[in-house]
């Protein structure tokens, strides 16, 4: 496969970390037969081989597939347009089997391992929550596994459902700090205006940022399964390219999208802030009150300072009742500040684990935890 020539815009082939959305007007093919729905067995074919072809170049995939309850409702007789919540919770149950399926046929084929897992919003909003997901995110990439994630419609409420499959995976994005959000969608980018309307409007293949003029081209969402539309992968866009994330509208219904998308098919790149990866880091040093202090040796504020993370070796005292995911002051033995952290352990096991190497956590604990007590990337330094 040829890559496009250098453009100064993102290169899927050179990203570290990816996270694909997939629409289930992709994922389902509604016109087998009449009253039938099933997986586009060809085209997640040929989504799993791009995918194996990105890994083999050392990048993580992770994705977001809708489809569920699209798989789901004609089988069970709900076939009105608009179905109510306590449905569409009893489609997406008996649906979700059957997208994980179609996800582990076609990976499996191309000797990849696909991974389960449903969110709700508390999931990534709730601080504890947030860092398991990702702890497990983090596990599973490191295990060759492709995580393919859907919103847990079946327990969701109206109240707190994200509501569409976009914002969530801009959210995974910035969970997982991924590089690229890649959007595959029903057309290849954003226009000036809904170009199904307006044959004058004008596609836009750089948006360097999103201003309000940019942001009030989303119009409605489109009809079918779908809960999205431009709207919505605007607001995916403010969530990915604010935590540092590139992100790109392009089309998804032919085979092999993501190979398209790397030769250099159509398409729109939403340009990330170039303080993004800074801007949480902000949140850490000045957002929160620190429930707890730790106090480490001077190996290891040598070892902060070229950008490692907190073992629980260099740890000699810690101070405060905190939970995993709180805020934590680290400082040296004389008390002076070193930095400001997000604490990977609860008070009372870091209080058994801190002194000893990393790999003595699971004797200790009785559970293995992570070998950071803060990882660098919830780290700043003072």
């Amino acid at each position: 496969m040829t890559a496009p020539e250098s453009t100064g815009l993102p290169d899927l082939g050179a990203a570290r970390r990816v996270v694909v959305k997939i629409g289930s007007a992709l994922v389902v093919d509604s016109g087998t037969e009449p009253g039938q729905a099933a997986p586009r067995a060809a085209w997640l074919d040929s989504v799993a081989r791009d995918i194996a072809e990105l890994r083999r170049a050392g990048t993580d995939i992770i994705v977001v597939s809708s489809g569920a309850i699209a798989l789901a409702r004609h089988g069970l007789g709900l076939t009105r347009r608009t179905l109510r919540l306590e449905e569409k919770q009893a489609a997406a149950s008996v649906g979700q089997i059957r997208l994980a399926q179609a996800w582990t046929d076609a990976l499996s084929v191309h000797g990849l391992v696909a991974a389960q897992l449903l969110l709700t919003p508390d999931d990534t909003e709730d601080r504890r929550r947030y860092l398991n997901a990702r702890a497990t995110l983090d596990t599973l990439l490191g295990l060759g596994c492709v995580p393919v994630i859907n919103e847990n419609d079946a327990i969701a409420t109206t109240e707190i459902r994200f509501g569409d499959n976009d914002r969530l995976a801009a959210r995974v994005a910035e969970m997982t700090g991924a590089d690229q959000l890649i959007l595959l969608s029903d057309i290849d980018g954003l226009y000036t205006a809904d170009p199904r309307i307006d044959p004058t409007a004008r596609h836009l293949p750089v948006i360097p940022a999103l201003t309000a003029e940019i942001e009030a081209m989303g119009g409605a969402p489109p009809p079918g399964y779908s809960s999205g539309g431009m709207r919505t992968k605007l607001m995916a866009a403010r969530i990915a390219t604010q935590a540092g994330c590139a992100m790109a509208i392009t089309i998804g219904k032919d085979v092999h999208p993501l190979a398209r998308l790397r030769q250099g098919a159509r398409c729109s790149w939403f340009l990330p802030m170039p303080d993004g990866r800074s801007a949480r880091k902000r949140w850490i040093a000045g957002g929160l009150a620190p429930a707890g202090r730790l106090a480490i040796d001077d190996g290891a504020r040598r070892a902060l300072a070229t950008g490692s993370s907190l073992l629980p070796a260099g740890v000699r005292t810690v101070e405060g009742d905190f939970e995993r995911g709180d805020l934590l002051l680290v400082t040296d033995l004389d008390g002076n500040e070193i930095a400001r952290g997000l604490s990977a352990y609860s008070a009372a096991d870091a209080r058994q684990i801190a002194g000893h190497r990393s790999d003595d956590i699971e004797g200790l604990l009785g559970w293995r935890g992570r070998d950071e007590m803060i990882h660098r990337d919830d780290l700043v330094l003072g």
